[in-house]
This record gives structure tokens, sequence and C-alpha cells, in this order.
């Protein structure tokens, strides 16, 4: 008897129809012979409303307080599911994140697993119940409700997977897998069959949203097998498995693209050894990632470092900014909100060089400017204007054939 564990997100469960949909999959998936552990998200946009109620109550709302809150979403979710299911004739039970076992540390809003027990839901599995978890949430190591982050759904489901040694973690989401490039901006995209982990985090990394980054690093270093799947269509999907299982390896394995980073310049600084250090010590001490950086050539022992920053840090970056251009006499900085990272990722970039070339070349056949640019063994990434994003993706996609099947033969003749 196979373990499954299925994780639906919020448009999955968005109504009550919906949610007697889901739950007529999953007791189709029981009655094949599978014992099935179920993790859902919040209805629709619950979580998004909760955190505007909080807001309209609270200019800063505390943490822990909003912690509390925001589980309430997921808590709906699995009771209705779980009533639902009792319903269709099959035994369920549902749980809190706490209840499930899932222990975090203290960070509230984007804690991080460190535990899991898995008693009580394993319990109920050889029960011969279906056991309904709630996503997102957890219990902390001092005791208080915590939540995973945005996506943290994906994680509960992945972590349970590997505590109860499931033979395949199903993630149902509004689309049927994982593209060459978003669907929505590029028509010819076209789903993929398999993955290796280490592409899937870098699409995870770098804009794709079909899956939490942490989940995927989560699956990789427990062994847990992925399938992305439609809740909407009996489909297969799209299997995230280790590299050497993937029997057709692609060149190029998708395009991503993430419009939620600012550019950062700090102009004028002393071309010193330790200024980089110096630099960005303090964001990283305030929690800023840092990603994309440059250092421009020394002119007359002066530089210009720029780097890119997710948005949502900026309000707290931009004080340190200011602090450490005195500190360091730097001439100041800029921060610009404009731009858009355009990254191509496929496991196949290790053995097909020219990959690179074709990729800038096709930029600026189209007339857009790269701006940064940054690589990594199997992923090329370079910032443009936010304006030019979406065409950005189409020349690439195009350029390297990614609608057709290429999979061994090199792109270049």
């Amino acid at each position: 008897m196979a373990i499954v564990v299925q994780k639906y997100g919020g448009t999955s469960v968005a109504g009550p129809e919906e949610i007697k949909r889901v739950a007529r999959r999953v007791v189709q998936t029981a009655e094949a012979g599978n014992e099935v552990c179920v993790v859902v998200s919040a209805m629709g946009d619950s979580t998004d409303r909760l955190i505007d109620l909080a807001r309209q109550v609270s200019a800063d709302p505390h943490p822990r307080e909003q912690d509390m809150l925001l589980t309430a979403g997921e808590r709906i979710s699995m009771a209705l599911l779980s009533m639902a299911i009792i319903d269709l004739g099959r035994e369920a039970v549902s749980f809190t994140g706490s209840q499930a076992g899932i222990v975090t540390d203290t960070s509230h809003g984007k804690a991080r697993i460190v535990e899991m027990r898995r008693g009580r839901v394993h319990e109920a599995l050889e029960e011969g119940k279906i056991a309904i978890v709630a996503g997102f949430q957890g219990v902390s190591t001092a005791r208080d409700v915590t939540t995973l982050g945005r996506g943290g759904s994906d994680t509960t489901a992945v972590a349970l997977a590997g505590a109860l040694e499931a033979d395949v973690c199903e993630i149902y989401t509004d689309v049927d897998g994982v593209y060459t490039a978003d669907p929505r901006i590029a028509p010819t995209a076209r789903k993929r069959h398999a993955i290796s982990y280490e592409e899937m985090l870098e699409l995870s990394a770098n804009g794709a949203r079909v899956l939490q980054l942490r989940s995927v690093e989560y699956a990789r270093n427990h062994g847990v097998k992925l399938h992305v799947r439609s809740s909407f269509k009996p489909d297969e999907g799209t299997w995230i498995l280790k590299e050497e299982d993937v029997l057709e390896q692609a060149i190029i394995s998708g395009i991503a693209h993430d419009t939620g980073e600012a550019k950062v310049t700090i102009l004028g600084v002393p071309d010193v050894p330790g200024v980089a250090g110096r630099v960005f010590r303090p964001l990283a001490d305030i929690g800023v990632n840092v990603d994309m950086i440059v250092q421009n050539s020394s002119a007359e022992g002066r530089t210009d470092i720029t780097f890119t920053v997710p948005q949502d840090d900026l309000p707290r970056a931009e004080p340190a900014l200011g602090e450490l251009a005195k500190t360091i006499g730097a001439a100041g900085f800029t921060c610009d909100d404009e731009i858009a990272k355009i990254s191509v990722i496929g496991a196949g970039m290790k053995s097909h060089p020219g990959v690179a070339a074709e990729i800038f070349e096709a930029i600026a056949e189209a007339g857009i400017n790269i701006e940064i640019i940054s690589t990594s063994s199997i992923r090329v990434s370079c910032v443009v204007r936010e304006a030019e994003a979406h065409r950005a993706v189409n020349v690439v996609h195009e350029r390297l054939r990614l609608a057709e099947d290429v999979l061994y033969e090199p792109l270049i003749p």
C-alpha cells in the first residue's frame, strides 16, 4: 500500500463546490488502495483578506498575533474538506499544524521547520483514515503558533511526505505542471514531463511561482518525489526528481521572470580592501537578501557597486543604505524598482556551450538593454527594464526553440 501526500492550493478549495470536487479526488485516491494525507491552503484569497483586516485594526500588526489570525484560514479549509470526505463515506480527521507535529523555530511570518513529529498523522493513516492537515503553519519551540511564509503549504506537504516516507507528494494547483515559461505571457510555452531538483530550485528562486523555494530544498534534502498537477484535470503533470532519474534531460528546462526586485547602486565607493564586506554586512544584519552583484571598474580610486534586492525589502534597506553611504565615505546611493530579472535554467547548459551567447544575442536583436548579468553552472540571469520583461521572455523562448522538444542536439549548428 502506497502512502500519498496531496496538497491543494487556495484556488482548489476556493468554495463549497471546489471543496467537494477535491473530496471526490481524495476519496478516489484512497479507494485505489493508498494511504492518503492531504494538506490544504486557505480558501481562495482568505489569507489576503485576513492581512487586510489586521491592517484595518493595527498599522503595524504584532507578528505573533498576526500569525494566530492567519492560521484561521487553513483551519477552515481542513475542517470543511474533512466534512466533505466523511459525507462520501470515508473516515477522515483534520489536524492543525501543531497537532500534526510540525515544530518550527520562533520566527513569526517566515518560520522554518526544525522537527517533524508524525505521530498523530501516522496513527490516523494506520487506522485507515484520511488525514487532513492545515498547511502554512506549525508550532514554535516556544509553543507559539507560527506561519511558514507565502507558499508555506507546499513546505508543509513536502515535510509530511518526508516524515511519513511517502511514495509521492502531489502538489495540486491551478496550473497543470512546470512550463518552459509562464504560459500567460509566452503562448508557445510547453509543459515539461520531468525536471531535476536543482533546476526547480533555480526556477523557484528566480521568479517561477509553481513551488515555494523552501519546499523544493526540503524535497531534495529528504529525497521526496514531487508531482505538480492540475486540480481541475486528471492529466499527468511535471515530476521533480533527482537529476539521474530524469530520463530525457533537456538542454534548457525553462525561463523564469521576476518583477519583484529592485536595483540599488552605491555611488563613488572608495576602492579599498574590505569595502564589499562593509557594504553588505549591515544589509545582512537587518535580513535584506542581496541577489545579483556587480562592481564596476575603479576610476580614480572609487567605484560603483550595484546589486538587486526584493522590492519588499526596500523600506527597511533605504535607511541602512543612507547610513552606510556616510560610514564608508560613498557619494550616495540610488534605487530603481522598475526592473525585471530574466533567468534561463537548464542542466544541459553544463555540457552545451553557446547558450549564453544565444540568449544575449536574442535580447540585443530585440533592442532590449541588459543592465546586469549573473550566471551559475545551470543558470543565466540578466536584468532588463520591467516594461521589456514579457518581450524578453518571448524572444529568448523563441531563440532557444523551447516550443519544440529540444533535448540532446546542440542549439548551435
